[in-house]
C-alpha cells in the first residue's frame, strides 16, 4: 500500500519533488522507491521531464487500479478502528477555511457519530484525500478561472455557484466610508495574498490587472493578513461572511470582480446526501450573521452572480443550487 500511495502522490503532484514533500520523505528516497516499483512491474510508470512527471500508458493502468485499492484499504482500517473502539462511527470531514464550519460540525454531531475535522488551505489536497479514502467528505472552494484537479470517481455537489469575494481594509481607510469599494480605490495600498491557497494569487492578480493595477504584494496567511489590515499595513480579499470590527471594515467590491464556487465532494451520492443539508443550513446561518453579506444578498444582482434566493434558502434550503456532477475526465 505504501508503494501505491507513492505512485498516486507522484501522479497528483506532477513531480517527484512536490510528491516527496507531500509524503514527508526526501526526493532521492522517493526516486529510488519509484525505480524499484518500475523494476518490479517490468516497465516505466512515469515519463521524467524537465517540467515534472507524467504517467505512461502503463502508469495510467496501474494508477486506475491503485486508487480504488487505496480507498478500500482506508475504509477497512477506519471501520476496523471504529469497531475496536466500541462501534462509534467517525465521519472524517475535510475543509478549506469557512465560517460555516462550526455550525456544520455542530449539526453533524449526534449519538454514535462523531465528526473529525482536517483543515487544509489546499482544496486539491483535500479532494485527493477524499479520492484516496483518507476523508469521507470535503467542503472546498474553487477560485474562478483556476479549476481544481478532481480525482476520478468523486462526486461533487454545488453549494454556491459563485460566492463573491469582499475586501477587508482598515476602518480608517477612506474607502471604508463607502458601502461598495472599487478596486481602483485601493490603487495605493499594499495587498496581502496567501499563495498556498489553490488559485488564490492567480485570481487576485487577474482582478488587479484587469483594472490596470500592479500593486505591492505581501505573501502570507490570512490570519496574519487580518492583523496587518487592523494596523493599516495592507488590504486583502476575504470571504463575504467575514465580519467588520472596530479596527477593520469588510466591504463588497464593485461589480464582484472575484468569485469562488463552493463545492462538497464525496465518493458516493449517499455520502453527499448525508451531510449536505447540515452544510447548507450552516452556511446560510453564517451568511446571515454578516450584516454586509446579508445586505449584498438582499440587493439587486444578476442571476449569474446570485448564489440563491435569500427569501427561501436560509431557513429551508428551497431554491438553492443543488447541482451534482461527476467531473469529466
Amino acid at each position: 500500500m505504501r508503494h501505491l500511495r507513492a505512485l498516486c502522490a507522484i501522479a497528483d503532484a506532477g513531480s517527484l519533488h512536490r510528491a516527496a514533500r507531500q509524503l514527508g520523505v526526501a526526493q532521492p528516497t522517493l526516486s529510488t522507491q519509484l525505480t524499484r516499483i518500475e523494476q518490479a512491474l517490468g516497465g516505466a510508470l512515469f515519463v521524467r521531464e524537465r517540467s515534472g512527471c507524467r504517467p505512461t500508458p502503463l502508469g495510467r493502468t496501474v494508477l486506475g487500479r491503485a486508487r480504488p485499492l487505496l480507498a478500500d484499504m482506508c475504509t477497512l482500517v477506519r471501520e476496523a478502528r471504529s469497531a475496536a473502539a466500541g462501534g462509534d462511527s467517525r465521519l472524517r470531514v475535510g475543509s478549506t477555511a469557512s465560517r460555516a464550519l462550526a455550525g456544520w460540525l455542530r449539526r453533524l454531531r449526534r449519538p454514535g457519530l462523531e465528526p473529525t475535522l482536517q483543515m487544509d488551505v489546499s482544496a486539491n489536497a483535500l479532494l485527493r484525500r477524499v479520492g484516496e479514502g483518507q476523508l469521507d467528505v470535503a467542503f472546498v472552494h474553487e477560485v474562478e478561472g483556476c479549476p481544481l484537479h478532481v480525482p476520478e470517481g468523486l462526486r461533487l455537489r454545488v453549494l454556491v455557484e459563485r460566492e463573491p469575494q469582499f475586501v477587508m481594509l482598515p476602518a480608517d481607510h477612506p474607502a471604508a466610508a463607502r458601502p461598495v469599494v472599487h478596486v481602483t480605490d485601493l490603487a495605493d495600498d499594499r495587498w496581502m495574498v496567501d499563495p498556498t491557497v489553490d488559485g488564490e494569487w492567480d485570481g487576485v492578480h487577474r482582478m488587479l490587472r484587469a483594472v490596470g493595477l500592479d500593486p505591492r504584494v505581501l505573501h502570507g496567511d490570512y490570519h496574519t493578513a487580518a492583523s496587518l489590515v487592523a494596523t493599516g499595513e495592507v488590504v486583502t480579499v476575504c470571504q463575504p461572511s467575514s465580519q467588520s470590527r472596530p479596527d477593520m471594515a469588510v466591504r463588497p467590491l464593485h461589480g464582484d470582480p472575484l468569485g469562488v464556487r463552493l463545492l462538497l465532494a464525496a465518493r458516493t451520492r449517499a455520502e453527499l446526501d448525508a451531510v449536505y443539508p447540515a452544510l447548507e443550513e450552516a452556511y446560510w446561518e453564517a451568511a446571515r450573521q454578516s450584516a454586509v453579506y446579508r445586505e449584498w444578498l438582499e440587493g439587486p444582482r444578476t442571476p449569474a452572480v446570485a448564489p440563491c434566493s435569500p427569501a427561501t434558502s436560509p431557513a429551508t434550503g428551497t431554491g438553492t443550487d443543488r447541482a451534482e456532477f461527476v467531473p469529466a475526465r
